[in-house]
């Protein structure tokens, strides 16, 4: 167990290091990176099936054990979120064979991404609330690199107001880790959920306050999602593509980690606040896109609406809605990723993402305007598809607690979100080609590159539409855990503190 846990963050750092040291030689850079992404995925469902298998496992490190130690640990939320971004990891891997190869740096790109990759699954295992922050670090760090490798002026731009923001949260991140470190004593999340109730209500609530407003900026959730729409739009398809099906999520599900484990919602005071949070992420998000006519920014502001229904199940905090938030999460990574990549070939054969440069791509790539209508259509919603049951869940759950303009808010954004779905259709897709915009044509080998990826993004989605009731029960038993941590608690400390 110990191997499956360990592996996905100990071989991506490996092979970032082998990359970097390989950087003149582009086939071994290709060949390193695909195959490892394809072990690190093998490895992932390995330890997945070991979790489902065997409930919550954990590994401490240099047999310092709990709480003294670090320790990794994976219940069936964490090792599901490896097992996602494992498969992110191959898909992006690779798509940028053909999207950036034309670049100076193109291996530098390869070995930023599996370093960016190491620092996802180091925050989704991580049993210690420091080390969350150290792995945080790794991710912003990597992530940066990505945005400034080979940049334009715009993307330097967008990239220091990613970073500036970021910086923020990580200062607050760290006020509210000492505070709890100075209550507490302990560092250890598992440890920690014993031990915050025993310190003052007031300074729970304090420091519960200051890992939601950390945690807000990293998920980029109302009113703190600036640094997603000034730098997602500037990147390569590649990179915008990995930011948005993972960045954001390692900030969701660290509120649903500290605020099941440690802070329980209902209890901390600020469920209130989530909730208008999660309504107000909703709204912003889909007027925003609604008043964009670039394919990036539209998705870029939809990546902030679709955020909104994820932290509507956390605001809830009922088990239901917590399964309906993890089975949102896994959909939007899928389909948010999958949209970006079909902007990612609508720009490499057009040359531009601007909706009014756009056109007849239906005519002369139908295999692309299909593959975008799945994507799309779960994105607002329409049944049976992947987003149709993420919203059902959270917005079934809103009625039954009565937050009816929760529910109705939730409804309004879908619409919304079919709306500028079907604009970026009729733009660039439906009407005519423009004379002065002949598409470019690609050679067989990047046909392959950037289709293979999207295909088996949209078969997923399919997959996870037409057949929803074995993930949606893998999501109940993910948010049960959460709401009865007693098996993880025991994994990491065994019986005794």
């Amino acid at each position: 167990m110990s191997l499956w846990l360990t592996l996905p963050v100990v071989l991506s750092v490996l092979t970032s290091a082998l990359v970097f040291f390989s950087r003149n030689h582009v086939r071994y850079v290709e060949w390193i990176s695909g195959v490892s992404a394809l072990i690190t995925l093998l490895a992932s469902v390995m330890l997945f099936a070991d979790v489902t298998t065997l409930g919550p496992q954990a590994v401490a490190f240099g047999q310092w054990a709990a709480p003294f130690g670090i320790v990794f640990v994976a219940d069936m939320l964490s090792a599901g979120m490896v097992v996602m971004t494992a498969f992110i990891g191959v898909i992006i891997v690779f798509y940028v064979m053909a999207d950036l190869r034309p670049k100076p740096s193109y291996s530098l790109f390869h070995s930023l991404i599996h370093i960016l990759l190491a620092g996802v699954y180091g925050a989704f295992l991580t049993g210690d609330i420091f080390n969350l922050y150290v792995w945080f670090e790794v991710m912003l760090i990597a992530s940066f690199g990505l945005m400034v490798l080979d940049a334009t002026r715009e993307q330097v731009d967008g990239a220091v107001k990613y970073v500036m923001l970021n910086l923020i949260s990580t200062l607050m991140f760290l006020l509210a880790i000492g505070l709890l470190y100075g209550a507490t004593g302990t560092l250890n999340l598992a440890d920690l959920h014993g031990k915050v109730a025993s310190i003052h209500s007031q300074t729970q609530s304090t420091v519960a306050v200051l890992f939601l407003f950390a945690f807000a900026i990293k998920s980029a959730l109302f009113p703190l999602f600036a640094w997603l729409p000034a730098s997602y739009h500037t990147l390569p398809s590649g990179v915008v593509a990995l930011f948005a099906a993972l960045l954001t999520k390692v900030g969701i599900y660290a509120l649903m980690r500290m605020f099941t484990l440690v802070f329980p919602l209902s209890d901390s005071g600020w469920q209130p606040l989530m909730l208008w949070i999660a309504g107000l992420t909703m709204l912003a998000g889909v007027l925003g896109a609604a008043s964009q006519f670039n394919v990036k920014k539209i998705l870029s502001f939809h990546s902030i609406s679709q955020l909104g229904y994820m932290a509507m199940g956390l605001a809830i905090a009922t088990p239901l809605a917590l399964a309906g938030t993890i089975f949102y999460i896994v959909h939007h990574i899928i389909v948010k990723s999958n949209l970006f990549l079909i902007g990612g070939v609508l720009e490499r054969k057009y040359g531009t993402s601007e909706l009014r440069h756009l056109g007849g791509v239906y005519k002369s790539t139908p295999l692309l305007a299909f593959l975008f209508l799945i994507p799309a259509f779960s994105l607002a919603g329409f049944p049976p598809l992947s987003g149709f049951w993420g919203k059902f869940l959270v917005i079934r759950d809103s009625l039954h607690v009565e937050y009816y303009w929760l529910a109705g808010t939730a409804l309004f954004v879908g619409l919304l979100t079919l709306f500028s779905m079907t604009k970026i259709w009729s733009e660039a897709f439906w009407k005519p080609q423009p004379e002065n915009k002949p598409a470019k044509k690609l050679c067989k080998k990047t046909k392959v590159l950037y289709y293979a990826p999207i295909i088996s993004l949209t078969s997923m989605a399919l997959l996870f539409g037409f057949i929803a009731e074995p993930f949606f029960q893998l999501a109940m038993g993910a948010a049960e855990q959460l709401l009865d941590p007693s098996a993880y608690i025991n994994a990491v400390l065994g019986g005794g503190a």
